[in-house]
C-alpha cells in the first residue's frame, strides 16, 4: 500500500513568528510604536493621558470616515465623497435640530439615512451601469458639497441641542477626561473588525476585492454585496457627521473639505491595498493612529503644518511602496 503526499508534504508550517513578521499590520504598528518612542523623547508633553486622549479626539471623525473607505477599498473600489457627504449630514442635523423643525433625535436619524442614501446611489451607479468608482465619487463629492453650501447658506449652525452635543461629553478615567465619541469609534473598529473577520459577509468582501468573476463562480453575489457595502459605508458617514457636530458643537459648511484624503491616507498607511482583497480594519485603525500622532507630535514640538503634510505625503508613498514590492513577491 502506497502512502499518499500532500504537494507541502515535509515542509515546516510557518512559525508563530513568522506569521506575526509577515502580518500587514506589523509594519505600520511597529511605525506607530517607534514614532511614539520618538515624540516621547521629543517633548515632555506627549507622552501624557490627557494628550493621547486628545489624539483619539482628534482622529475620531476621520478614523470613523477611515472604516467605510476600509470596506469599500478592499472590494478594489474608492470613495472620494466621503468628507462631502460627512460635511451634509453634518449640516442636515445641526440646521434641522437647531431651527426646530424636527427633535434632534429624528435629524440625526434622517442625517444618518441620507448619508446611507448617498453610499446606496454611488453602489448603485458603480454596479449597474457600471461606471468606476473614481468617477463615481468624484461626481458625487461635487454634488454633495454643492448641496451642503446650498442648504446652510454658507452659515455656520450655532447653538445646537444636547442630543447633538452629547457624544462630544467627557467621564473621568483616571486622571484622564475620555469623550464618549472616543468610545463610539473605537467600538465600530471592534464591530467592523469582527465583521470582515469573523462573518461569511467578511470573507465575501475579501473575495470580491481577490477577483469579483470567481467570487461570483463561488454564489457570491457581488453586484447587492457592492450596493451593500456602499451603503454601510455611507452609514458610517453619517456617524462621522455626527461625532464631527458633537465635537465642534458647531455644523460648519466648510468641515471635511480634505477628510477624504484624509480617510486614505490612514487606509494606505494601515497596510490595506489600494487593489483590494488585502487589508483590514485593525490595519486602518493603527493607520489613523500613526497619522494622529504624527501631527500631534510635531505641533507638540512647533512644527509647521505644511510639513507636517510633507511627512504624511511620504508616509503615503512609502505604504504603496511596500505595498506594490510584496504584492510582486507574492506571484
Amino acid at each position: 500500500m502506497t502512502a499518499t503526499t500532500t504537494p507541502y508534504a515535509g515542509l515546516p508550517a510557518p512559525s508563530t513568528a513568522r506569521r506575526l513578521l509577515t502580518a500587514p499590520t506589523t509594519g505600520p504598528l511597529a511605525a506607530l510604536l517607534i514614532a511614539c518612542v520618538f515624540f516621547s523623547f521629543s517633548t515632555d508633553q506627549f507622552l501624557t493621558g490627557g494628550n493621547f486622549s486628545l489624539i483619539v479626539q482628534q482622529v475620531m471623525v476621520v478614523g470613523t470616515l477611515a472604516i467605510g473607505q476600509t470596506l469599500i477599498i478592499l472590494t478594489a473600489g474608492i470613495d472620494l465623497s466621503c468628507g462631502a457627504v460627512m460635511a451634509f449630514g453634518s449640516i442636515m442635523m445641526a440646521r434641522m435640530a437647531a431651527e426646530g423643525s424636527l427633535p434632534p433625535l429624528l435629524a440625526i436619524g434622517l442625517g444618518l439615512l441620507v448619508c446611507a442614501g448617498f453610499g446606496l446611489l454611488n453602489g448603485v451607479l458603480t454596479e449597474r451601469i457600471p461606471l468606476p468608482p473614481f468617477i463615481v465619487t468624484l461626481g458625487m463629492l461635487n454634488v454633495a458639497f454643492a448641496l451642503t453650501h446650498i442648504y446652510s447658506k454658507e452659515q455656520t449652525v450655532t447653538e445646537l441641542p444636547g442630543p447633538l452635543t452629547a457624544l462630544g461629553g467627557t467621564f473621568p478615567l483616571g486622571h484622564t477626561d475620555i469623550t464618549y465619541g472616543s468610545l463610539v469609534t473605537i467600538a465600530l473598529f471592534l464591530l467592523f473588525a469582527y465583521a470582515l473577520s469573523g462573518t461569511g459577509w467578511g470573507r465575501h468582501v475579501y473575495a470580491l476585492g481577490n477577483s469579483v468573476e470567481a467570487a461570483r463562480l463561488n454564489g457570491v453575489r457581488t453586484s447587492r454585496l457592492t450596493i451593500g457595502v456602499y451603503t454601510v459605508a455611507g452609514l458610517l458617514y453619517g456617524v462621522a457627521a455626527l461625532l464631527l457636530v458633537s465635537r465642534t458643537g458647531v455644523g460648519d459648511p466648510q468641515a471635511g473639505q480634505t477628510d477624504n484624503l484624509d480617510s486614505i491616507t490612514a487606509v494606505v498607511i494601515g497596510g490595506t491595498s489600494l487593489f483590494g482583497g488585502r487589508g483590514s480594519v485593525l490595519g486602518t485603525f493603527i493607520g489613523v493612529l500613526i497619522v494622529g500622532v504624527f501631527r500631534n507630535g510635531l505641533q507638540l514640538m512647533g512644527v509647521a503644518s505644511i510639513y507636517q503634510t510633507l511627512i504624511t505625503g511620504v508616509l503615503v508613498i512609502l505604504a504603496v511602496t511596500v505595498d506594490q514590492i510584496s504584492r510582486k513577491k507574492a506571484r
